[in-house]
């Protein structure tokens, strides 16, 4: 090929990725304080919505694992109210009525004594009930329930005629009591503590009882038998719809609904589901916060075009097309925007981490919202950047350079 042909061939400049990569970086480092102060919007809103989501996926896998832990067969039967308001005492005998109930496998019961309160000590305040309830418990209860003994012992069949209560843990702490053994009053009578349980998750009503055996509060009760208040039913897991449908008749054939029949478990999840619609509230604060990140970011990148209008006219009278222009400040709008996402992803998580490891929760965390977190900043980055971008690529070299 000759010379002169040579001459004639048009040339064209080229951009690499590896150019891009490196202006766009450059562009950031040259100006770090900026940047940074760019980013952090961009970082609190990543980090405020994978904190919420995390934490919030947190508490479901502690509630998934509690349900596991405690099952889902936990049914509770009370006393519903008639036509006229009246409430419809259960009747004696109630466990073994519903222990006939097919799907059944065990039942236990617990009465309540109105008129009988728990204090500490004669010189305690007769009106310093501290809203602890006395009632009656049946032996299985606490199998029933899946409760536990932090201290002492449970109720058996031989301890229900003497004198001795079990405590739930909050009655306890109340009561200033710390271990087995020590004395408490039920009304003007001297009781012995036996046991003390530790919290219950899906009969939270036991920690702030005092519970004594079926015969001893009969006498407590002045001779006259307690009447159940509430009835505690571990069915078969595959048959608990039916179970439920049940036991109204089997109790009360002749009023089925003055029985109120229900699941502690439903409890806890609807708990969970309105702690899931605060979540989304939250997540769309996170939300408001990365869009005002994201118009930080496209106010630096506008700022940064009409600073460095010398640079973009030096450039272009080099060789740079527009298109280099271009992609040269839109990859450094997309570099800001990742810088935020990533500090507010490690924030969010190392945010949720804390909170799940001080309140005992397994620590959850969807990939999917970490990576739905990144890929949020790269389209408020590109979104952002993409006028100053397009405003950088049509400044006129010569009028550029004249700046």
């Amino acid at each position: 090929m000759s010379v002169s042909a040579v001459r004639e061939t048009p040339m064209h400049s080229r951009l690499l990725a590896s150019d891009v990569y490196r202006l766009g970086f450059s562009g950031l480092i040259a100006r770090p304080t900026r940047a940074i102060l760019s980013a952090l919007g961009i970082a609190i809103g990543i980090a405020a919505m994978i904190a919420v989501v995390g934490i919030s996926s947190s508490s479901q896998a502690q509630l998934s694992a509690t349900l596991d832990r405690l099952g889902t067969n936990l049914m509770t039967v009370a006393p519903g109210t008639s036509v006229f308001g009246e409430e419809q005492p259960l009747p004696f005998g109630v466990g073994g009525l519903v222990q006939r109930v097919d799907g059944v496998e065990s039942v236990g019961t617990t009465g309540l004594l109105v008129d009988l309160h728990a204090y500490r000590s004669a010189a305690t305040l007769k009106t310093d009930t501290n809203g602890l309830g006395v009632m009656t418990a049946s032996s299985d209860l606490l199998r029933v329930i899946g409760g536990h003994i932090a201290a002492g012992s449970w109720l058996t069949d031989g301890t229900s005629r003497y004198p001795v209560v079990v405590l739930g843990a909050k009655s306890a702490e109340k009561l200033g009591v710390a271990r087995p053994g020590e004395q408490i009053l039920l009304g003007d009578d001297v009781y012995t503590v036996g046991g003390i349980l530790e919290c219950g998750e899906l009969a939270p009503e036991i920690d702030t009882s005092v519970l004594l055996g079926e015969r001893q509060g009969t006498s407590a009760n002045a001779g006259e038998r307690v009447h159940p208040t509430s009835v505690y039913i571990r069915a078969d897991e595959e048959r608990i719809d039916s179970v439920r449908q049940l036991i109204p008749g089997t109790v009360a054939p002749q009023s089925p609904s003055d029985v109120t029949v229900g699941r502690p478990s439903d409890a806890l999840a609807a708990k969970q589901a309105s702690d899931q619609a605060f979540t989304g509230l939250l997540v769309g604060l996170g939300s408001v916060a990365l869009l005002v990140g994201g118009i930080g970011v496209a106010n630096t990148m506008v700022i940064s075009v009409l600073e460095r209008r010398r640079e973009i006219g030096l450039r272009r009278s080099l060789g740079a097309a527009r298109p280099h222009i271009r992609r040269q400040f839109l990859a450094e709008a997309l570099f800001l925007s990742l810088l935020g996402g990533v500090a507010g992803t490690v924030i969010g998580a190392a945010v949720t981490a804390a909170f799940a490891v001080g309140n005992g929760w397994p620590i959850s965390i969807p990939p999917v919202v970490l990576a739905g977190g990144l890929g949020a900043t790269l389209v408020i980055g590109a979104l952002a950047g993409l006028y100053p971008a397009m405003r950088a690529a049509r400044i006129p070299p010569t009028e550029a350079l004249q700046s």
